[in-house]
């Protein structure tokens, strides 16, 4: 999979973890284009979907996720994702 300039500048911001308002904020785009990019990364392994636990006092990595309220979750590039992003 190629990426093109909107995955690449998602993936851009997620070297650590990032809510979705920031993604959206640094990559410039229409919310929806964002989303739709950002669960086309989730879906490929390049995106994994973190929620915070409140015991831990730290992010976990979350099997599931609304589709329709991406803000409620945050967002952080898995190896695959770095290697991709990197070699471009």
């Amino acid at each position: 999979m190629e990426l093109n300039d909107l995955q690449f500048k998602i993936l851009d911001s997620l070297y650590f973890v990032e809510p979705f308002d920031n993604i959206l904020a640094e990559a410039g785009e229409r919310e929806s284009y964002v989303a739709d990019e950002l669960k086309t990364l989730i879906d490929k392994g390049m995106v994994q979907v973190m929620e915070f636990d409140a015991k831990a006092g730290d992010f976990v990595k979350s099997i599931f996720y609304d589709t329709d309220d991406m803000r409620a979750y945050h967002y952080l590039a898995t190896t695959k994702g770095l290697m991709k992003h990197n070699g471009r």
